[in-house]
């Protein structure tokens, strides 16, 4: 007589483990799927409009500093790559530097670009500066800093027009060492802040550096 034997209770909870497990697996790959199509339509959709704004916000900035009227090309269009670490160098930056032209009727209006004044208080100091084609200072706004609160920080336009008095402001690229730009306190024509003379000294030096740099090439930079 043959005997039948039963599965046994071990086995048959095996195959339920299985198949809760493979369950669960699918609900959690399927949700991952779901989730990574919405992120990347949710990207798409809105893309446009953070990279509209951020163009926006730029062009705002850039207006700071070089009227809108100067110019009536698109500066974020027109630009020229500072890859020479001899160049960049000499506007403080560790990385190439981008330079905005401005140009009106096609004609050379003003450069705008960033440099970085490396020897700050409480570090590095962040500056968007316009320079126009006759070598004088269009504007300078600070972007990024770390000075302190009630002292340094007057270099923000929010708490002080001090950083105005460099508007208009040139120097002869034969006279690097002219006098002139300088803090009062070191025989210069620019102020200092009382308890706080090291940032402004940095931020001079770095706009005086960086002006020099600018006049030395002239228009072989609007080529």
């Amino acid at each position: 007589m043959t005997k039948h034997t039963k599965p046994s209770s071990k086995s048959s909870s095996n195959n339920t483990l299985f198949k809760h497990m493979f369950a669960s697996a699918y609900k959690l790959g399927l949700f991952m799927f779901v989730c990574i199509i919405l992120l990347l339509a949710t990207d798409y959709l809105t893309a446009p409009k953070i990279a509209y704004e951020h163009r926006q916000a730029m062009l705002k900035t850039f207006n700071q500093v070089l009227p809108p009227h100067l110019y009536n090309n698109t500066p974020l269009e027109d630009t020229l790559t500072l890859s020479d670490p001899k160049q960049f160098t000499q506007l403080g930056s560790e990385h190439p530097v981008t330079l905005y032209r401005a140009r009106k009727d096609n004609q050379p209006a003003g450069l705008i670009f960033q440099i970085k004044a490396r020897n700050g208080y409480s570090g590095h100091i962040n500056l968007l500066m316009a320079v126009l084609p006759n070598g004088k200072i269009s504007g300078v706004r600070v972007l990024e800093h770390r000075e302190t609160p009630g002292l340094g920080d007057k270099i923000e336009l929010q708490k002080s027009d001090w950083i105005l008095s460099f508007n208009g402001q040139t120097i002869q690229a034969h006279q690097p060492n002219d006098p002139r730009w300088a803090v009062k306190k070191d025989g210069g024509d620019f102020d200092q802040f009382t308890g706080a003379t090291i940032t402004p000294r940095a931020v001079v030096g770095a706009i005086k550096k960086a002006l020099l740099f600018i006049q030395q090439r002239g228009e072989s930079l609007y080529e």
